[in-house]
This record gives structure tokens, sequence and C-alpha cells, in this order.
């Protein structure tokens, strides 16, 4: 009894073949070497172009041998036609003396191994090999093409997140600044009404004080209303920009400066939304990070591009933190922009600050507003 390679072995079923070869001797010589090897088969022949793309249409193979040269065409021929179907199988080349350029191309073009008529006896490998290689082939595209939906289904998921998020901003400021602005102010003015009308001491220093603590509180929520959904932006992403950078001066006592080469076109809301998150964003980390003492945001448009450049001469941050998977913070902004069709680039150095250029296309978007494209 002849014993089974260990590469055949391997295969679970009966192996599919379609032979392509006009020589009815070396299809029998085939037939004989696979009946030998014990390779468990159903081989199929065809000597025509016709007959092999009908062959492939009509049953599932799990390999195809081809001669080289045929009547009227070659191997490389076959392979063109057959490559576009659907689940085409490896093909592996079994001709005579064909040359090494032409099995190299061969090799180029996608074929999976060649073995010369003489050394037919290697064919029952070659094929288990083949067979190998391509369902390995097969089981990474198939990894490849979950993984790559699974992504999307996380961006999709981290889009309507964000969607939400800022939603549910814009509900807060609308609450804050209607109850709690509204019951403040009222309050305030009952207190100042006291003032006015009171006449015992303690009383009116009592109110003084409650009223300066109706002040801060007012301040306080006006600063969360504008964190949370700035009304400025319904001026326009420029206006908007430029409150930031004054706050933040005004609040870090850190030198910030606005240049702008012209005045930015009305954009879709969308992408000022983008644009003003990752100012923001920008921002805060420059107050608790950067230790900087000057810090400049450039705001232009050329090309049909919004480019904002926010950049400082702090510490920086080393390629490490920028490589952390915990760096949530530029990873939103990445994304963000990602979402919007655009990119966002962080370059920084230790002891040589860092810079931020977020780059979004504006042309279409100010035709087709697509909603917050955010991580």
């Amino acid at each position: 009894m002849i014993a089974i390679p260990a590469e055949i072995d391997t295969l679970k079923k009966p192996v599919h073949i379609l032979h392509l070869e006009d020589s009815a001797a070396d299809h029998e010589l085939a037939c004989l070497v696979l009946r030998r090897a014990g390779l468990a088969h159903h081989i199929r022949q065809v000597d025509t172009l016709d007959g092999l793309v009908a062959a492939l249409q009509e049953l599932p193979f799990d390999i195809v041998l081809a001669d080289y040269r045929l009547r009227g065409f070659t191997a490389i021929d076959a392979w063109a036609l057959a490559r576009p179907l659907p689940a085409c199988p490896p093909f592996v080349l079994l001709s005579g003396a064909i040359g090494e350029a032409a099995a190299v191309n061969a090799m180029h073009l996608g074929f999976s191994d060649y073995l010369l008529k003489d050394d037919v006896a290697r064919l029952p490998r070659v094929i288990a090999r083949a067979i190998e290689m391509a369902e390995s082939r097969l089981a990474r595209e198939q990894a490849m093409a979950e993984l790559a939906a699974s992504e999307q289904r996380l961006a999709d998921l981290a889009e309507h997140l964000q969607a939400t998020l800022e939603e549910e901003r814009a509900a807060i400021a609308r609450e804050i600044h209607d109850d709690v602005g509204g019951a403040l102010t009222a309050a305030r003015f009952d207190l100042a009404w006291i003032s006015r009308h009171g006449s015992d001491a303690q009383l009116l220093s009592h109110a003084q004080s409650a009223s300066e603590m109706l002040q801060h509180a007012l301040g306080a929520s006006q600063r969360i209303m504008m964190n949370l959904r700035p009304p400025v932006l319904d001026q326009g992403l420029l206006a908007a920009v430029q409150w930031l950078v004054q706050t933040f001066e005004r609040r870090t006592r850190i030198a910030a400066r606005l240049s702008t080469d012209r005045e930015i076109l009305a954009l879709a809301p969308a992408l000022q939304l983008v644009a003003y998150r990752t100012v923001q964003e920008a921002l805060t980390n420059i107050q608790k990070y950067a230790q900087a003492s000057h810090v400049r945001v450039e705001l232009s448009e050329h090309d049909g591009n919004l480019l904002l450049e926010v950049g400082d001469d702090g510490v920086g941050i080393a390629p490490a933190a920028l490589a952390k998977h915990t760096s949530f913070g530029l990873r939103g902004l990445r994304e963000r922009a990602r979402r919007a069709g655009g990119w966002l680039d962080v370059s920084s150095q230790p002891g040589r600050g860092t810079t931020i250029i977020l780059s979004l296309p504006t042309a279409a978007a100010r035709t087709s507003d697509t909603g917050d494209s955010a991580s």
C-alpha cells in the first residue's frame, strides 16, 4: 500500500480539479499520478476557453491545472478570463518546457505555482500546497473584511454618540440659559430691590453679599453654556474662534494671537463645529500640559480647503505620548476630521512646542450639510 504524503493527508475532502489540457495522454498521466498518490479527487478536462468559463460557472472547483500552450490560446489568456469570475480557484501551470521567463510572468500575474510535466510525480504535493495557500489567503481576506466591518460599525457608533452628545450639550445649554440663568437673574433683581428699599444695615450687608454670589453664579453659568454650545457659533466660525482665543488668553494669562489671511466664507454647521471643537481641545491641552508662553491660531481657506493651525512654544509632546492608546483627545480630533472628509496632523518635539493642523474640504460641504462628523 502506498503511503499518503503528509501534505495530501491534510486535505479534508475530495479535491475538485479542472484540467485545462488538449492532450488526452497528458490528462491520463495526471489522473494516474493522482490515483497512485491516494489523493481523493474529481477531475474534469476541458480544452477551450469557452469550456473553461462554462465549467467554472457551473461548479465550484478547488484548483485549475493549466497547460501553458493550447490550440489558439495560452494559460495566460485562460487566467485573464477566469480571474474576474466569483470565487476563482487557484491556477497551477502544468506544462512542458515553457522557459523561466514565462513561468515567472505567470507567477507575477497571480498563478499559485508551476510544475513541469517531466516532474509530474510532484503534482499531488503542488496541488495540496496551492489549495492550502488559497484557503489561507481567503481566511485572511475574510478576517480583514470582518475587521473592516467591525471598524466601520465602531465608527458609526462613535459618530452617533458624538452627534447625540452635541445634541445633549445644546439642550443643556438652552436649559441653563432659559431656566438657571433666568432664575438667577430674577433673584438678583429681588436682592437689588431689597438693597434699595431696606434700612437694616445687617440685612443690606447680606443682600450685597448674596448679590455678589449670584453675579458669580451667573458668570459661571454663562461660561458653562458657552463651552457646551456657544451661541457665538451662529455668528460664524471666525467669531467663535476669536471668542475662544480671547477667553483663553483672559483665563490663562498666556499670550494668544489669532490671524486670518482673509474673511472665512460661510461654512456648513458641521464643519464649523469640527473646527471649533478642534481649537477648543487644542487650547484645553495647552492650558493643562504645554507650559507655553505664546499661542498662535491661524485660520485660512485655500483651494477649497479650510486650514486651521494651532501652535504653542511649550514643552512639547514626547512621541510615546502621542502614540498612547489612551490619547483619546487627539484620537477624537483625528476621527472628527476623517469623518468630515479631511485630516488632522499633530507635530511636536519635546522642548520645541506642538502644532496641530486641521484641513477640511469646504467646497462640497457648502452645498451638502452632512451633519457633525465627529468620533
